[in-house]
């Protein structure tokens, strides 16, 4: 068995060199039989026509030999004029290839013409869909792929580029309109009232947890005449006790008149945070201060850590992935892929558009790189890979040229003794 060396790719047909031998063995054998006839032709007169048939024979298969070899090389290593022309001419070869490439492959009408034959969203609907258990290598192969990938970029710069895309990307968007956005529609759907409960529930306990530091407060702001008449503890009382009843009511009477401050401040807040420019500019400047602030760096870098090491987890096992919520959410979308027509043919219009764009843009440089590549080849190796990509079909044109010229020389002979 041949080996094929590492970076080398074979193009040689299996049994070439058995064509060979056999081509070369067949117009030895008309020699012989050539020989033989015409010495014994006086004795036996119809070897003339074995003789003819084996002469025309040796002459076609000669013929074929010289025209075959002359392709690669020099026949018999003599300078003959128009002779080893793929060699002379491997780099019109490689223009003509890349040509040819560029305009029956690399074109986008030609690209786009053969993109409507493929079906890119039924076949990713029904690969999304595979059964648990039913998995194929090449989603095997994948998940290697880009565990594999993940694994050997640089992590601390690759994070770098996460965090700075992030960063990037929250730089350019305006928050304001989405927070404001974000806070009528909560307020228009009665979802804030959890929030505000919570908070007054949370004021409860704080008034609670920090009465004693309340009397605190009102005994030293309080003037000795009121110390002297132990007022001061009656107005802590007060205080207390009027806090601990304002939370009680706001939390039991939804129209209680503070709780209907508060619902009108944070309206207030929606809007102004989607038409007011100053309020709008103060959001901008605290997202920006809070971008620059080193926590929230290590927040992102954390969150992309983590990230990480869950994408390369599940791709080192893509069956446990796939049983998963995971494995749901790609079937419900392969489902989708196949039963959508909608969705369908915009999956494989876009198909269509990126692999025509693809062709438009790199076609040129895939186009130069055969070209060079076929240019930097050494004679010989052209010669090697053409005549072992074709050896089979040119050995058969030597033997088929030889049995051709026989049947010719035979016939001649007939017409002439006619």
């Amino acid at each position: 068995m041949s080996v094929v060396p590492p970076g080398r790719l074979s193009l040689a047909q299996p049994g070439a060199r058995g064509m060979k031998v056999a081509a070369t063995g067949l117009l030895l054998v008309m020699a012989v039989i050539f020989v033989a006839a015409r010495a014994y032709q006086h004795a036996w007169p119809w070897l003339a026509y074995v003789k003819s048939f084996a002469e025309a024979a040796m002459v076609g298969g000669l013929a074929d030999w010289f025209a075959v070899t002359a392709l690669f090389r020099h026949p018999l290593g003599l300078p003959i004029p128009h002779t080893a022309i793929i060699p002379r001419n491997k780099d019109r070869i490689g223009e003509a290839l890349a040509t040819f490439l560029r305009q029956n492959f690399l074109i986008p009408p030609v690209v786009a013409r053969r993109m409507r034959n493929i079906d890119v969203a039924g076949v990713v609907g029904r690969f999304l869909q595979a059964p648990e258990g039913q998995e194929t290598r090449i989603r095997r192969g994948a998940s290697r792929l880009l565990a594999d990938l993940f694994e050997s970029l640089d992590d601390e710069r690759l994070g770098g580029m996460v965090k700075t895309a992030i960063s990037t990307r929250i730089q350019k968007m305006e928050v304001s309109p989405l927070l404001g956005h974000a806070l009528a529609s909560a307020i228009n759907e009665d979802r804030h009232v959890p929030m505000l409960e919570a908070t007054i529930r949370w004021l409860a306990r704080a008034l609670d947890a920090n009465e004693g530091l309340i009397r605190e407060m009102v005994h030293k702001r309080a003037s000795w005449v009121l110390k002297l008449a132990s007022l001061d503890t009656k107005l802590a009382d007060a205080i207390v006790e009027g806090l601990r009843k304002l939370t009680v009511e706001m939390s039991t009477d939804p129209a209680h008149p503070v709780r209907q401050k508060v619902e009108q401040a944070l309206a207030d807040l929606a809007n102004d945070l989607q038409t007011n420019a100053e309020t709008r500019a103060k959001v901008e400047a605290m997202k920006n201060e809070l971008i620059a602030n080193k926590s929230v760096g290590l927040w992102i870098d954390t969150m992309w850590q983590n990230a990480r090491g869950a994408l390369i987890k599940a791709t080192r096992n893509p069956d446990a992935a796939m049983a998963g919520k995971l494995g749901e959410v790609l079937k419900a979308m392969g489902q989708s892929l196949e039963k959508d027509a909608r969705l369908h043919d915009a999956i494989n219009q876009f198909a269509r558009r990126a692999v025509s764009g693809m062709a438009n843009s790199y076609g040129s440089s895939i186009v130069k790189l055969v070209s060079e590549t076929v240019r930097g080849w050494d004679a010989k190796t052209v010669t090697d890979r053409l005549e072992g990509a074709v050896g089979r079909d040119l050995q058969y044109i030597r033997i088929n040229g030889t049995l051709v010229g026989g049947m010719v020389g035979l016939v001649l002979h007939l017409l002439d003794k006619l």
